[in-house]
């Protein structure tokens, strides 16, 4: 699993779920449901103090889970592959983060990126 933070575009449904992510010039379709939950950060080493009261956006911040193809410029179908490309029809997993005030989208964690390939 790789980890890192990296800026990411990210299209989402209405509902605020992630449908698709713009990475390293490669667009990428959310292939399966995807998962939501928070973890907390280390918000005394980035904020002077945290308001009472304060929660989602200071204290913890959301992380979703998405499988992603690659996606085809022709035909909006599973492509080439990208940047970790785990293979053509091979989903990536991915572990985004959406920073709750500016909404701004980074990529966090590859979990496919050093699964062992065979012939």
């Amino acid at each position: 699993m790789g980890m890192f933070s990296e800026s990411v575009d990210v299209s989402c449904a209405p509902d605020g779920q992630p449908v698709a992510v713009t990475w390293g010039g490669r667009s990428y379709a959310v292939c399966a449901e995807p998962v939501r939950w928070y973890e907390r950060r280390q918000w005394w080493a980035e904020e002077t103090r945290a308001p009472l009261g304060s929660g989602p956006g200071l204290v913890d911040h959301e992380i979703w889970r998405v499988q992603v193809q690659p996606s085809s410029p022709g035909n909006g179908g599973p492509g080439n592959g990208g940047p970790g490309a785990a293979g053509q029809d091979e989903p990536l997993t991915l572990d985004l983060t959406r920073h709750i005030r500016s909404g701004r989208w980074r990529l966090l964690r590859i979990h496919d990126a050093l699964r062992p390939r065979t012939a």
